[in-house]
């Protein structure tokens, strides 16, 4: 018996154009990746919102790791989630959850998910955040938003995802889950949706760090570039994925949701803005590749590219204020 919300099939997903190859970082992180889709799939815009970017931070060794909150999925779709207990098993609830019309976020092991071949699957175990949206139980099949797509999978990785038979872990602690409560999930009319959009805007905007991180980060780069020239490769990978590539695809969707914001308020000033945040994510993806190179032993300096960053950062976000008159 099959138990789902959405009818979805894996091969014919189309993904929210957020995900396209266009784009200039095709994934940001997992959390607020499978929240584009899941909204997408919902028939939702996922830019209504989107503000939430713009305050991101620089946390001293990594910049926000941003995601949609709770608060604003409220606000602009009626939709509710909060932590779940995972008592039963995850399965058992997931399940559940589903007969109730309701979604799930599950923490999983990306060494079960198809989806993340030839990066971790079946290579290494890494944390990650699925939504679980078809499930069989009986056929161990399990259809699930993951990063920038809609996957499905089977057999052994059903039991590795939900730690069944040979892959049970009857000491290891529960993984992190959430409800996703569907009840009262709304589509705004367009007026009603930039209205929002805005006040959570301004909201944001009042949340913005008081320095400039990227100068933050940029002062914190020197002796991460040191202590990785003595590191295994992955190493860079992990510390690229938790700084500059964060910083960038960050910038990107505050970027995208300017865009958005100017198409549907008529605002000039927005796209001004939107300019701004997308420079800052073209020049993160340099960064990122001359500190690759640097990280190998090249004499590389990074000062010009931070400084320009930084500067971006700077005009964006004097732009961004002025849209909610701060």
């Amino acid at each position: 018996m099959t138990t789902r919300v959405l009818a979805i099939a894996g091969d014919d997903y189309r993904a929210h154009p957020l995900h396209s190859t266009g784009r200039i970082w095709t994934e940001t992180n997992c959390y607020a990746d499978v929240w584009l889709e899941v909204l997408h799939s919902l028939g939702l815009d996922p830019m209504v919102a989107g503000a939430f970017a713009v305050s991101a931070d620089f946390e001293g060794d990594q910049w926000t790791f941003f995601k949609y909150p709770e608060a604003d999925l409220r606000r602009a779709y009626g939709i509710d989630v909060h932590e779940m207990n995972p008592w039963r098993g995850v399965l058992q609830h997931v399940v559940e959850q589903l007969e109730l019309g309701r979604l799930m976020t599950v923490e999983a092991d990306s060494f079960y998910l198809p989806d993340t071949r030839g990066v971790s699957y079946q290579l290494e175990h890494v944390k990650s955040t699925i939504v679980p949206n078809e499930v069989d139980v009986n056929g161990r099949r399990l259809g699930y938003f993951h990063n920038a797509g809609y996957f499905e999978l089977s057999g052994g990785d059903f039991d590795g995802v939900f730690r069944l038979g040979d892959h049970a872990e009857p000491g290891a602690l529960p993984p992190y889950t959430e409800i996703i409560r569907l009840e009262s999930m709304h589509r705004l009319p367009d007026d009603a949706a930039l209205d929002v959009a805005r006040t959570l805007l301004a909201e944001h905007v009042t949340r913005r760090p008081g320095a400039n991180p990227v100068i933050r980060m940029a002062n914190r780069m020197a002796p991460d570039v040191d202590w990785l020239r003595n590191q295994p490769p992955q190493m860079f990978h992990l510390w690229a994925f938790g700084t500059v590539r964060q910083c960038g695809a960050c910038a990107e969707l505050a970027g995208a949701f300017l865009i958005w914001f100017a198409d549907h308020s008529s605002n000039p000033l927005a796209k001004e803005a939107a300019q701004h945040w997308m420079n800052l994510a073209e020049h993160a993806k340099s960064l990122q590749f001359s500190v690759a190179r640097a990280a190998r032993g090249r004499q590389i300096d990074l000062e010009p590219l931070t400084a320009q960053m930084a500067a971006e950062w700077d005009s964006a976000q004097d732009l961004t204020g002025k849209l909610v008159g701060s």
